[in-house]
């Protein structure tokens, strides 16, 4: 795997497990909509993930959630742009959540760090406003699009055809230039797969593998977290971490969560059991 992840201003390393805290600043997320909508409470919360120890900060403008309405891109911006401008002074990676194109070169040009694409860099453009950047690029595989992406999800193989997509659009962005070290990998739970769909993804996350490029696993507060518990979102922190460590423990290097102190402090405890401390 990369030892380094290049990352705009920074190149992150693995010598454990990195967390990147989730900043919806929308109206109708799923799991904490309207909490952080005002920018300065989003900026508020942006930095209390920093402060419990986030090692990247995820904004999202709009909400990816099954049935979502999108957004226009003036109105995206409108809520981005002030809170990338707030955080730069940080000592944290930004990464922006949009598959809008002209969304990410003025994500880019305020400051943003990183683009994490729930459409993997298809739509027209989206590899152009990024190739001459050295952002980090996350690449996620969604089947559908996020109103109806939950409808009626079919495979062959969950885990083959997840596998295929996200090399061919690495493959894509490498045949544009991007350089290998900018890259991750996302195999998108929750984007067009049942719950059970989700389990056997989560099981096999090895075999996505490919390459040496870091693997993302995000389910915090997921449905197929809420399908095993029964509980509401909000209610959600124990098996999001047990998902976390189970990602990690199958070769996961990035944790994409909203609890950043309690995911950090099952990390450290899972590391221990691992690795051993010293006496």
């Amino acid at each position: 795997m990369n030892s380094t992840l290049l990352c705009g201003r920074f190149e992150l390393t693995f010598k454990r497990p990195l967390v990147m805290g989730i900043l919806n600043i929308t109206p109708d997320s799923f799991s904490d909509g309207s909490l952080h909508f005002q920018t300065d409470r989003a900026i508020a919360h942006a930095r209390r993930l920093i402060d419990e120890g986030a090692d990247i900060i995820d904004i999202g403008a709009e909400s990816t959630r099954p049935g979502a309405q999108p957004v226009d891109v003036e109105q995206e911006l409108q809520r981005l742009l002030p809170v990338i401008e707030a955080l730069r002074p940080h000592d944290v990676p930004i990464s922006v959540d949009t598959f809008k194109p002209f969304v990410m070169r003025r994500a880019l040009q305020a400051g943003a760090d990183m683009i994490n694409d729930i459409y993997g860099f298809r739509q027209p453009g989206a590899i152009e406003a990024v190739t001459d950047s050295n952002c980090g690029l996350c690449v996620m595989h969604m089947q559908g699009e996020p109103r109806t992406m939950q409808s009626a999800p079919r495979y062959d193989d969950v885990v083959a055809d997840v596998r295929a997509f996200l090399v061919e659009r690495v493959e894509a962005l490498l045949t544009a230039g991007v350089s290998a070290s900018r890259v991750v990998i996302d195999p998108g739970f929750g984007f067009g797969k049942t719950a059970a769909q989700n389990y056997t993804l989560l099981r096999r996350v090895a075999e996505l593998q490919f390459g040496d490029y870091p693997l993302v696993v995000a389910l915090s507060r997921k449905s197929m977290i809420g399908h095993v518990t029964g509980r509401e979102a909000r209610d959600r922190l124990g098996g999001s971490v047990a998902g976390a460590l189970a990602g990690i423990a199958r070769g996961a290097k990035i944790v994409r969560v909203h609890d950043v102190a309690l995911t950090l402090d099952a990390i450290k405890v899972w590391q221990a059991v691992e690795n051993g401390i010293e006496e």
